[in-house]
This record gives structure tokens, C-alpha cells and sequence, in this order.
């Protein structure tokens, strides 16, 4: 099997794959003035997804996430679960989603083969939840957390990004909330994208600090496995849940990468924060184009480059991240 590597030794066995850049909610962080469409767009089709991920398969990709904007936003958002997780060497389908829908279709998702779902909750205040949000869903939100156990989730992940002045005096909230909870909190620096310079100046907050207070406090880093995502992960032997710190501006964050993107119209994305995106649609128009498809993707990876340019203020093409998938 020719395996998806880049010139660093880098293997990449992790999709995020977006669906969709449509959303529903207008987080700060993100979509301020909520989602505005840059004429018709045509996303990628249920077939040009099944072709996708069986080329990303067949070179040794075991996990798929479905991200967005809001992915389930998809009318056919079951159908292209069931599509991922049916393709031979996929292990894990995972789902990034603002979970306004979970509570009606976390069953439906669990039956079509999704097995990780990660849900954004920037804060247990349902006052400042909507402050951030822009969408007073904050109860319909966890509704959707209690129907993923009920449907057989073993773990949720939630999301928090952390703003300085809204929601970053939450942590010990957080904390109390997944003491007899199986959820793995997950703490993600505000990143700096195109749209966002005034935001992240006035809101940033180091995750290192973060990670200080948990060390102190007595908590222990987690082994991370081979497909895994971008989070340090932390356990405590008095508490059911877990904390996920995903630090961008660490050292040495980018060495361990493992993930490729592709955005909702069809282009590859090398970086969060890449220059540019890699036209694929013209070779998922037919199954017989999967070498193509491949020699293409192979050839984007030579042009990987070692780490991003977070540090030196280079966002890259990214206006937004719900634009590739965040």
C-alpha cells in the first residue's frame, strides 16, 4: 500500500473531511455576522465523498471527520455516515457538530456506523453560551449530550474555545461538570485567522496556563494513539471525565500531524492555515480515476510544509474556520 507520507516522515491516517461551510450558529470566534454565502455553492455530492474516501482508505487513512460548518445541516448527513463507515480500512467516523440536532438524530447516526461524536459548548452559562454562540440553544445542546449516551456513545468530546473575559473563568466549572461524567473536555486556544485579528487580541488565552493548573492539580498526560487528533489529553483518578487541550502555539505542535483536509467544495487543504487548496473534484467524477486521484494527492504532500506560521502572524488563506473544516 502507497501511504499517504509527506517529506517530513509524516503519515496521515486522519481525514477531516467538511460537508459544508452552511451554519446556523454565529460563534464569535468564527462567524461573528453568521453565515454569509459566496454565491451558489456546490458542495461536495454523497458519490464524490464514497470515491474520496476510498482513495484516502486505500493509502492507509483509519479515521474520518465529518466537519462543517454545521454537517448536519445535510439532508443527507445519515447517508453519508453510513457511506464513510463502510468504506474497507475506515475504523473510526467521527462527527464535529454544534449538536442543536444530536438529541433527535443521535440514534440515527450511532445505527449508520458514527463512532466518536465532538460537540462545541463554550460555556455552562446558558447567558454567556448565547453570547457566544449567538443562538440560545444552549439546553437543546446538552439534551443532544444525554441522547449520544443514550444511543451508546461511551464518550462525548466537547469543545471550548477559550476567551479571554467571556468564558475562560469556566475552567472549574468544567471541571465540576465531568467529575462522574464520561466526557472528555476539550480546551482549544483561539487560533488567528484572516477575519478574526481584533478578536484574537483582545481574547486569547494560553493554553499552557491551562495546562499548568492541571499538572499541579495533580492530573497526568495520556499516551496519544497513532490516528489521534491534535489534543494533549489528561486523566485524573477522581474523575470520570478527561480534559483535551489543543495549544496551536505550542512547540513543536506540528511535528506529530497527522491530518489532511479537504473542504466542502472539493479541494485539499495541507494546512489549517495553508496558502492555497488543491483542486480534486475533476477526479471524483468516476472510480476508475482513483490512481489519478492518488498520484495527485501524493504529489500535493511533497509541498507539506514542516509547521504553520501561527507565531509569525501567517494565517494563511483561512478567513474563517468554518471556510475548510476548522
Amino acid at each position: 500500500m502507497l501511504e499517504l507520507q509527506d517529506a517530513f516522515a509524516r503519515k496521515f491516517q486522519y481525514l477531516r473531511l467538511s460537508v459544508t461551510d452552511v451554519c446556523n450558529f454565529k460563534c464569535q470566534y468564527c462567524l461573528p455576522n453568521g453565515y454569509m454565502p459566496d454565491g451558489r455553492q456546490s458542495f461536495i455530492t454523497l458519490p464524490e465523498i464514497t470515491r474520496l474516501t476510498h482513495a484516502f482508505a486505500s493509502m492507509g487513512t483509519t479515521k474520518v471527520r465529518l466537519t462543517g460548518g454545521e454537517p448536519s445541516l445535510r439532508r443527507d448527513f445519515t447517508d453519508i455516515i453510513a457511506a464513510v463507515a463502510s468504506t474497507p480500512g475506515i475504523e473510526k467516523v467521527a462527527v464535529t457538530t454544534n449538536g442543536y440536532r444530536m438529541e433527535k438524530h443521535a440514534q440515527a447516526w450511532r445505527d449508520a456506523g458514527l463512532n466518536a461524536i465532538n460537540v462545541s459548548v463554550d460555556s455552562l452559562d446558558p447567558r454567556m453560551f448565547h453570547q457566544i454562540t449567538g443562538q440560545n440553544r444552549f439546553h437543546e445542546v446538552m439534551a443532544g449530550i444525554d441522547a449520544a449516551f443514550t444511543a451508546g456513545f461511551e464518550q462525548v468530546k466537547v469543545n471550548a474555545v477559550l476567551l479571554r473575559d467571556l468564558n475562560d473563568g469556566d475552567v472549574g466549572r468544567f471541571l465540576h461538570w465531568i467529575k462522574d461524567k464520561p466526557i472528555q473536555m476539550r480546551f482549544i486556544e483561539l487560533m488567528q485567522t484572516g477575519e478574526m485579528d481584533s478578536l484574537f487580541d483582545r481574547h486569547h488565552v494560553r493554553g499552557a496556563t491551562i495546562k499548568a493548573q492541571l499538572l499541579q492539580e495533580g492530573w497526568q498526560q495520556k499516551i496519544r494513539a497513532y490516528n489521534d487528533g491534535p489534543a494533549e489529553v489528561f486523566w485524573h483518578a477522581d474523575f470520570q471525565g478527561e480534559i483535551g487541550l489543543i495549544m496551536p502555539y505550542a512547540k513543536d505542535f506540528c511535528a506529530t500531524c497527522n491530518r489532511l483536509r479537504v473542504s466542502s467544495l472539493g479541494k485539499l487543504h495541507l494546512c489549517l492555515f495553508g496558502d492555497y487548496g488543491v483542486e480534486l473534484r475533476d477526479l471524483l467524477e468516476d472510480a476508475s480515476q482513483i490512481g489519478e486521484l492518488q498520484q495527485r494527492l501524493r504529489h500535493a504532500l511533497s509541498d507539506k510544509k514542516a509547521t504553520h506560521f501561527l507565531h509569525e502572524g501567517h494565517a494563511g488563506m483561512t478567513p474563517h474556520l468554518a471556510s475548510i473544516g476548522g
